[in-house]
C-alpha cells in the first residue's frame, strides 16, 4: 500500500527542504537518500526507513508538494 500526503498545492522550494527537515527530525532511523533534480526545477528527495521508500516530491510538472510513502507516517506526526 503506497501512502500519499498531499502538503501544498503548489510547488515551494522552502516548504520542499521544511518538509524534508521535518522528516528528518521526527522519524527515527530514517535514512536519507538521493536528491532527484529535473531540468524543469523539480525536486524529489529519497528516504528509506526500514527498507521501505519514502519520497518527498516538489514537482513544478504536477503544481504539487507531495509526500508519498511505502508506509503510514501519521503516527509520528500526531503526537
Amino acid at each position: 500500500m503506497v501512502y500519499s500526503y498531499t502538503i501544498c498545492n503548489v510547488p515551494d522550494k522552502e516548504l520542499f527542504k521544511k518538509q524534508c527537515k521535518a522528516l528528518e527530525k521526527n522519524i527515527p532511523d530514517i535514512k536519507k537518500d538521493k536528491l532527484l533534480e529535473d531540468v524543469d526545477g523539480s525536486e524529489v528527495q529519497i528516504y528509506f526507513l526500514n527498507n521501505k521508500e519514502i519520497t518527498v516530491n516538489n514537482s513544478y510538472y504536477v503544481g504539487s508538494l507531495t509526500v508519498k510513502s511505502e508506509c503510514d507516517l501519521l503516527p509520528y506526526f500526531n503526537k
